[in-house]
Order: structure tokens, then C-alpha cells, then sequence
């Protein structure tokens, strides 16, 4: 039996990268003799097994033979027999198709090296194309990896898996989990470079897709083009560290001036009410996490108001409050202005524009919040108040407090 690292940890190793996790393989050996050397199995479809000594994954050595549509349709075989070229033969990428012996000897069948030196994601073989998850991370690696390009072979044959339907397999939780991952990346926008590049963006998310082409106000944004646009943003969001949150309000902020229509271009009346729905459809269709879809709901309905806030007076900032349960939520508010930050600067040439409303809100927030509702809300119902009259109420002393604090930041009367 010899064991090999395989994988990311060996890729991100040549890369000079720090890496937490490895994954190992198992050559010449069977599931009952890595039980009775006590490693735990834990998976159902494939031989992976847990080291009892340091928690890491361990796999059998394997190969896959395509059965069916989509990333499960394939029967998998692990013996004894299977050699270590034979698994790496079954890895999506060269550059993850490298193994380390415990010596530290690289086996290196498929140039991997060759191909990270030249900064290139080439697939090992034709099988490629039948799991269509690889398509997704060949576009999530190119934008943790943003100074590698796909091999043109490559991008072939990700075209052939759009044509093919492989990529209409694909079920929302792994849609999900690769997306989430390449808007995490170092470079977001080359994610959706690649899907487009290859048909699978308008497959995956034709929201996304329909953006490219739509212009917008030369005034507003020197990029004029919308998908240009939101790639700015995206990209702004990862110099601006912004959680994950943060960065998929931002993909979906302005989904809505995908279906102006056409007469009405470049000016978009009315996009955020649109934006903020097809947000939350898109949400709900890839099954993504509560607070991701809630924030950028949020997010596209008022990124508007948030970028004119400056002319708002104290009322009207109250009201704005409350649409974003900014009261209730400060720090959910937070975040919301951290994506109207990257939307403001995600625009050619202003990246490192100021925006006001980032650290003006906030201070007018908390004077909003310094309010004591529960004694504002006692004193009308002592007044004969009922029902919504107590939250107007509420409302008035909240606008109050504001409108002082307006006049402290301002010198004026809001």
C-alpha cells in the first residue's frame, strides 16, 4: 500500500500558495484492509475513508465510467490494481492531476507542472466532458487564478458540455457551491468571463447573461455596458474584502435593467422594484443561503435611494431606516452599504471615488436607534394612540432626532 498526496494541496504547494487541506490516494490497497488498519468510511458512492491519526480524507486509488446525465451518472471502480496514472487520468485539470510521494517526488504523467509554469487550465483527457461540475470549476479556479487562461482544447470542450446538455444536469446546490467559492476568489469577474465565453452563463444564469449589451447613462457610468458594469463591481468587492454577502447582493442589484425595454435605454426607471425581484427568484431557484438572498433583495430595491441619500431629508431618511430594518438590524445595514460602496465605485475610472453615504448614514442611523421606542410607544398610547398611530408616532420622534443630528453633521436645518 503507498499513499500519495494529490490535488489542490500539491498544485497550491508549486504555486507557492498556503494550503490547509490534502488529499490523499491509496494505491494497492481495498476498503477491509484500510478498516482494520483503522480508517473510518465515510463515503457512499466512492472509497473515501478517514486517516484515524491526523482527520484527512483518504481515497482509493479509482476509475469512473459515465453511466448517465449530470455529475452522479458514473459507476466507479477501486481495486487493487488501479494504478496511480490511471486516478490522476480521471482528474479534471493537469494542474490537479499531480501527486507527491511521501519522499516528496512529484509523479507528474500529464504535464500539470508544464502547464502551472505556463499559467494554463487544461483538461487531462477527453473525459472531461462528462461531469459537468468541471465546468463550473474551470471558471471558479479562473478567478482564484486570474493570470491563468483556458487552454483553447479546453474551452471546446466546454462548449461541447452547454451543447450537449450536460451543464442542464447540474443541480442548484453544486451551482451554488461553485458560484459561492468564485465570487470569493481573487478575481470574480473571471468566473463569469469564462461561463460566458462557453454558452453555460445564459443556461445557468440567463438573469446575469442578459445584461452584457444593455447600455446605461454615459454620466453615471463611463463603462456604459451593464454586465461590464456589474464585472466592476464584482471585482470591486473583492478589493474591498467584502463577505460573501456582500458580493452576491452585488451580483444581483441590478438584474432588473436586463428586461428595460428596449425604447426606454439607457435610462432604467424603475429597476430596483424589478432588480429586487428577480433577485429573490434567483435566490430561491439556486437555493442560496437566507442571508444572501435577504440582503440582496434589500440591496436592489434601495441601492438607489442609498446613493441619493445625501438630498434626503430626516423623514424620508426614517423611512429608509425602516425599509431596510436598519433599526433592528444595524449590522445587516452595514452590509448593505458596503455593496452600494462597490456599485458606486465599481465604474471605470472611479474606483477610488469617495461615497459619502458609507460613514454619513451610519451616524444618522445610530441616532435614529438612540430613540426609546418603548417610551415614545407608552406615551401615545397614553394619548388614546392605536395601532399604526403609535408607529407613525415612533416614526416622528426617530425623524426628530435625525433632523438634529442633520443639523450637528450639516449646520442646517433638515
Amino acid at each position: 500500500m503507498k499513499r500519495y498526496i494529490v490535488g489542490g494541496a500539491v498544485r497550491d504547494a508549486l504555486l507557492g500558495l498556503a494550503h490547509s487541506d490534502r488529499d490523499w490516494v491509496v494505491v494497492g490497497s481495498t476498503p477491509q484492509a484500510l478498516k482494520a488498519l483503522g480508517y473510518r468510511p465515510v463515503g457512499k458512492d466512492f472509497p473515501v475513508f478517514i486517516d484515524p491519526d491526523s482527520g484527512e480524507e483518504v481515497a482509493l486509488a479509482r476509475t469512473e465510467r459515465k453511466t448517465g446525465l449530470g455529475y452522479q451518472g458514473f459507476t466507479v471502480h477501486a481495486a487493487p490494481e488501479v494504478t496511480l496514472e490511471e486516478d490522476l487520468l480521471r482528474r479534471d485539470l493537469t494542474i490537479n492531476a499531480i501527486a507527491q510521494a511521501d519522499d516528496g517526488t512529484l509523479i507528474d504523467p500529464y504535464g500539470g507542472q508544464a502547464d502551472i509554469a505556463a499559467r494554463v487550465l487544461r483538461h487531462v483527457s477527453p473525459a472531461f466532458v462528462e461531469d459537468p461540475v468541471r465546468l463550473l470549476r474551470v471558471a471558479r479556479l479562473a478567478a482564484r487564478f486570474p493570470d491563468f487562461t483556458v487552454a483553447p482544447d479546453t474551452l471546446a470542450l466546454l462548449r461541447a458540455m452547454v451543447a450537449n446538455g450536460e451543464v442542464d444536469a447540474l443541480v442548484p446546490e453544486r451551482v451554488w457551491q461553485e458560484l459561492s467559492r468564485g465570487l470569493m476568489a481573487q478575481r470574480p469577474s473571471r468566473m463569469f468571463d469564462v461561463l460566458r465565453d462557453c454558452g453555460a452563463l445564459a443556461r445557468l444564469l440567463p438573469e446575469v447573461d442578459r445584461l452584457w449589451g444593455v447600455p446605461q447613462p454615459p454620466e453615471h457610468h463611463p463603462e456604459i455596458d451593464t454586465g461590464l458594469h456589474l464585472m466592476l463591481v464584482l471585482d470591486q468587492c473583492a478589493r474591498e474584502d467584502a463577505p460573501l454577502t456582500v458580493r452576491w447582493a452585488c451580483l444581483g442589484h441590478d438584474l432588473g435593467k436586463g428586461n428595460t425595454a428596449r425604447a426606454a435605454w439607457p435610462r432604467h426607471i424603475g429597476h430596483e422594484g424589478r432588480s429586487a425581484k428577480l433577485a429573490k427568484l434567483l435566490g430561491e431557484r439556486l437555493k442560496v443561503p437566507t442571508d444572501c438572498k435577504e440582503l440582496a433583495e434589500v440591496v436592489a430595491r434601495e441601492h438607489g435611494h442609498i446613493h441619493a441619500s445625501g438630498a434626503l431629508g430626516a423623514g424620508a431618511l426614517v423611512r429608509l431606516f425602516d425599509r431596510c430594518d436598519a433599526i433592528r438590524r444595524p449590522e445587516r445595514f452595514a452590509q448593505v452599504l458596503q455593496a452600494c460602496l462597490c456599485d458606486a465605485r465599481g465604474r471605470t475610472g472611479l474606483q477610488d471615488r469617495p461615497y459619502p453615504p458609507v460613514t454619513r448614514l451610519p451616524l444618522l442611523l445610530d441616532a435614529a436607534r438612540g430613540v426609546d421606542s418603548a417610551s415614545t410607544a407608552a406615551q401615545a398610547m397614553a394619548r388614546g394612540q392605536r395601532g399604526a398611530e403609535i408607529g407613525q408616532a415612533v416614526m416622528a420622534v426617530r425623524a426628530a432626532a435625525v433632523a438634529a443630528a442633520l443639523v450637528a453633521l450639516d449646520g442646517v436645518a433638515a
